[in-house]
């Protein structure tokens, strides 16, 4: 029947899945989403939209707070968590509101509810089976939890909870120093919360250039964020006034609420994805370098395939599909080409591969590396801001990677993308001109100084 079958049926409406129904009604393939919740997913209603309108509103406040030093009689009177939620909550409505309308405009079928795959090419939705020549798995992800460590949503909590949370708490543990657990660390703290991060590995957002981790631990401490990294957590129990929580050694941290941060999973249970025989480990789907997995006719896309649970990391994907069943035949992703960004204060942001990384890939002698201090930069100077550009090439050839610390550097990210995709030398980019005042400088600050010809800096 022409309305149950289709060319393309995704399985889950969120960055990957509904960017893969653009692209492919695009190139007027017939396509169907199948979605429970709503369209947009985790990015759009509980992750990057709403958590970044947040920060938003803890950069206000803080410039509101320090208004003093740049001339400006100002005072922060309070944080109005109503205000603050009908503003996020606006920001995220209106974009819903625009990405349903461009979905309807395309033609593209959104089927509301639960759906399992029960075949090789077909997916059911309550009395209902849908069938394709291609189905995409798209089915997002959820906050994890540790074993024996109960989310109540009132004093435990995850980012879900968060978000929607109506008070600003007094004091706030937060379980977890990658980048959810610093975001909402440094949120709270600007809304003039008490904060104290546990995180068993050595260093916060370990994902990132130990350089990188260290700046943004020394920036919290002088922020009043306590930062306990090596410290494992043993359990939590309510108190009267909160929760108590107990670390390895025994030591206990009581605060008000505990957020538990500690990762996300992949949405694969209950979904038939074992039953139909799908390839997967630790809950996630294994794929090729072209999102196939080992069923024909079967792609997977998103958070729930191994690697950067970053949404536009599932939005390129759901565009290569949607190409690569169309038959264009697009260039597989450059996992190492993805940009990272932790939008704390200062930002952390970066692309391509950190120092550890390079030097096991290229050898002890096979990198150079270069380190750019803000200090030397006159927007950032304006801004009041700390950090660095560092920049690591290979020995003699192009820039394998960028790590970037301050605020607002996550907007250089973009041409930090550009000089690694296209294997930039340090030699190429340097005679490139860039806007003064700018902290885009920076970049080209340290790749003229990389390049041999230092110019605002100490050689």
């Amino acid at each position: 029947m022409a309305d149950t079958d289709y060319d393309v049926l995704i399985l889950g409406g969120g960055s990957g899945g509904y960017a893969c129904a653009l692209r492919a009604a695009q190139l007027d393939l017939s396509v169907a989403v199948v979605e429970e919740s709503k369209v947009g997913g985790t990015c759009l209603h509980q992750g990057c939209i709403p958590t970044k309108a947040l920060l938003h509103a803890a950069e206000v406040a803080d410039s509101a707070r320090h208004a003093e030093q740049f001339g400006v009689r100002a005072s922060l009177e309070g944080i109005d968590m109503a205000g603050v939620q009908a503003y996020k909550d606006g920001v995220v409505k209106r974009l819903f509101n625009g990405l349903t309308g461009l979905v309807r405009s395309r033609g593209i079928t959104v089927i509301e509810g639960h759906g399992r795959l029960t075949g090789p090419r077909q997916v059911t939705v309550g009395d209902t089976t849908y069938t394709a020549r291609h189905v995409v798995l798209a089915s997002g992800s959820y906050p994890r939890t540790l074993p024996g460590l109960d989310i109540d949503g009132e004093r435990v909590l995850t980012s879900d909870h968060a978000l929607t949370l109506d008070r600003v708490p007094a004091t706030v543990a937060v379980l977890g120093g990658g980048v959810i657990g610093c975001e909402f660390a440094s949120v709270w703290r600007s809304f003039g919360a008490e904060v104290t991060i546990i995180e068993a590995l050595p260093r916060l957002v370990a994902g990132e250039d130990e350089a990188s981790s260290k700046a943004l631990q020394r920036a919290f401490s002088k922020r009043g964020i306590t930062v306990r990294t090596g410290t494992a957590f043993e359990s939590v129990t309510h108190t009267d006034t909160g929760v108590a929580v107990t670390v390895a050694g025994g030591e206990v941290i009581e605060a008000e609420l505990l957020l538990v941060a500690v990762g996300r999973g992949p949405r694969t249970d209950a979904l038939g994805y074992d039953e139909q025989g799908v390839a997967m480990e630790r809950g996630f789907v294994l794929t090729d370098e072209r999102c196939r997995t080992n069923l024909d006719g079967v792609r997977a896309v998103g958070d729930i395939v191994p690697g950067l649970q970053l949404a536009h990391r599932g939005f390129a994907q759901g565009i290569f599909v949607a190409e690569d069943i169309a038959g264009l035949d697009p260039r597989p992703i450059d996992e190492a080409g993805i940009p990272r960004v932790t939008y704390t204060s200062p930002e952390v942001a970066s692309v391509g591969l950190d120092e550890s990384a390079a030097r096991a890939a290229y050898g002890e002698d096979g990198i150079e590396t270069l380190t750019y201090d803000l200090g030397g930069n006159g927007k950032s100077q304006i801004l009041k801001t700390q950090g660095f550009v560092k920049l690591i090439r290979r020995a003699d050839g192009p820039v394998v990677g960028i790590h970037l610390v301050g605020d607002r550097v996550g907007e250089l990210v973009g041409e930090a993308q550009l000089i690694h995709g296209w294997e930039g030398y340090p030699e190429d980019v340097a005679p490139l001109v860039h806007a003064h005042p700018t902290q885009h400088e920076a970049l080209g600050e340290a790749h003229l100084a990389l390049a041999g010809k230092p110019l605002h800096t100490h050689s």
